[in-house]
């Protein structure tokens, strides 16, 4: 009976195996992976590349005086527009005036003295001739006389240097730009090479410094000779944040020589400055404008992966991908450029990058329509 029972049990369980065998799944391989693909292709992809950049005045100088003395006048508004010429300050003029007086006065002395000796000279000259006179007496007029002759050109010297003092208490502007704050107010003591009085400078047209890298130069060379550049031409733009400077401006001149410490160069930018906004110290952003005259393989961004800081593309062959490396270059907008490892007419996945493997299989969903030119 038992033996009955127990190949009844083994019968059971034989069955119920055979019963579950035949409603499970049959074996498949990994599964596909969906993703879309884009078909790489070459393509204008002007961007712009951007350098620190520093305002800079094309003229500005220091005003400091000449001469020792009181500040007597103040003539300018400070923060106002000066014209070459213009008076700007004063100095006390009582002790240069009394200096060019007195200059004035020894002069006309000494003019006197050279009037005596040459009457002398030539009234020896001739008692000379009727052999009436000492040789060592015409030989003391002739040297008296050459010795008039160089006072008086001494004279003149001295009044030339109290005039030139006498000028120089009045301060003027040497070009026309834009006067600063004042250092100093009525009744300070000024001398002469050491005190600052002010800075003037030159606003328009106004200059921007930049630097770049010494591989840079021939690039930049090139956009230097580039002569029919027109008023709108965007290649140099100037950034202040979110704001643009809305005239574009031009190469001025490249330095010349290389820093060795640091291997850059510096360049001198000019930028129209009509309405004076553009102030010298005001530091922004020159974006320049690049690759506008070849073409170059663009993919979106969104294909792109990073691994231990190297980028990797999916190559799509047939229904599997090939991961490949790749070099970036600059991003434009939703696209990057790739400098190496892609060629045009290539097929890449663009997304569900994120599921693929070396390797992988793929099943594509929706090619991503590529209508960028």
């Amino acid at each position: 009976m038992k033996k009955i029972q127990f190949n009844s049990v083994i019968l059971l369980l034989i069955f119920s195996v055979a019963c579950g065998s035949k409603n499970q799944p049959p074996m498949h391989g990994p599964q596909a992976v969906p993703v879309s693909v884009e078909k790489v292709s070459a393509k204008y992809a002007p961007y712009y590349e951007e350098y620190p950049g520093v305002v800079k005045a094309l003229q500005e100088v220091e005003l400091r005086p000449q001469i020792s003395g009181y500040v007597t006048g103040i003539h300018f508004t400070e923060g106002d527009k000066v014209k070459k010429g213009q008076k700007l300050y004063s100095i006390d003029q009582q002790q240069t005036e009394a200096g060019y007086k007195q200059a004035l006065a020894n002069l006309s002395v000494q003019e006197a003295n050279l009037e005596k000796a040459r009457q002398d000279v030539e009234r020896y000259r001739e008692l000379d001739k009727q052999d009436a006179i000492a040789k060592q007496q015409v030989d003391y007029a002739e040297a008296n006389y050459k010795s008039a002759l160089k006072q008086v050109e001494a004279s003149k010297a001295m009044v030339q240097s109290a005039q030139t003092n006498l000028r120089y208490s009045t301060i003027v502007a040497p070009f026309d730009g834009t006067i600063g704050i004042s250092a100093v107010r009525l009744g300070a003591s000024v001398s002469p090479g050491q005190t600052l009085l002010n800075t003037i400078s030159s606003d328009d047209p106004i200059g921007t410094d930049i630097t770049v890298d010494q591989q840079e130069i021939f690039r930049f060379y090139q956009l230097l000779e580039k002569k029919d550049a027109s008023e709108s031409d965007s290649t140099f733009l100037l950034t202040f944040g979110d704001l643009t400077y809305p005239h574009p401006g031009k190469i001025s001149f490249i330095d010349r020589a290389v820093d060795p410490l640091t291997g850059s160069i510096k360049i001198r930018m000019v930028f129209p400055n009509p309405d004076h906004v553009l102030r010298a110290g005001m530091s922004g952003s020159l974006r320049v404008l690049s690759n506008t005259s070849n073409k170059s393989i663009t993919i979106p961004y969104k294909s792109i992966t990073e691994q231990l800081g190297e980028f990797y593309v999916y190559v799509a062959d047939a229904d599997k991908v090939t991961q490949r490396q790749v070099k970036l270059g600059k991003q434009v907008g939703s696209d990057i450029i790739i400098k190496s490892g892609l060629k045009e007419g290539e097929t890449i996945a663009v997304e569900g990058v994120q599921n693929l493997r070396e390797g992988s299989s793929i099943s594509v969903s929706s090619p991503v329509a590529n209508n960028k030119k």
